[in-house]
């Protein structure tokens, strides 16, 4: 807050903020989170993703698409119209107070997740992927530099779920190791 400030733009300033600080969860409340999780790519990170959700629930958080992380996704989505399955994403979307997710499957679907949540909202993505798996993950997911996404590139399923304890812990400060954009400074003029 500057020096001097007159008393109403003062009241403004300190209103603004708190509506500001009560839209931000911090560590230790209850979160809804958009879990992110191809259906029709490749689920070759299937168990990766389930420990996920298993470590997300039981840290107390609403794990709002769960059913991604089944065995029978596929068929559960295709057994409703398109619309319908777009219509219901797209409110967890907007209902979500974080979006994660595996995303060594990259698929159209989680590119469009992602970009929807950091196009739309101050919410933050966090994107979990394998390190081995990188070479085919679009550039556009291991390249994002949005201040509000955070790669959690990870080798073994034990520094995954270290990494996304400390993502939910600290919410939003990442782990060592981590690539934020905000620490990020890109290599080409753009």
């Amino acid at each position: 807050m500057p020096a001097y400030a007159p008393p109403v733009l003062e009241n403004i300033l300190v209103e603004l903020l708190e509506i500001r600080s009560k839209g931000k969860k911090g560590s230790g409340q209850r979160m809804k989170v958009y879990f992110g999780f191809t259906v029709a790519g490749d689920r070759s990170s299937l168990a990766t993703a389930r420990r996920m959700v298993e470590v997300l629930e039981a840290m107390g958080h609403e794990v709002l698409t769960r059913h991604l992380v089944e065995d029978d996704a596929a068929q559960l989505d295709r057994s409703i119209p398109a619309e319908a399955v777009f219509e219901r994403d797209m409110n967890w979307l907007r209902q979500c107070d974080i979006f994660i997710a595996e995303v060594s499957g990259s698929s159209f679907g989680l590119g469009f997740e992602t970009g929807y949540v950091l196009g739309s909202s101050d919410r933050q993505a966090v994107l979990f992927y394998r390190r081995d798996a990188a070479p085919r993950i679009s550039l556009l997911i291991t390249g994002n530099t949005h201040p509000n996404c955070v790669l959690e590139p990870y080798g073994e399923a034990e520094e995954m779920e270290a990494r996304l304890r400390g993502v939910m812990g600290g919410r939003g400060e990442p782990e060592e190791g981590s690539r934020n954009p905000r620490q990020h400074v890109p290599a080409s003029g753009f």
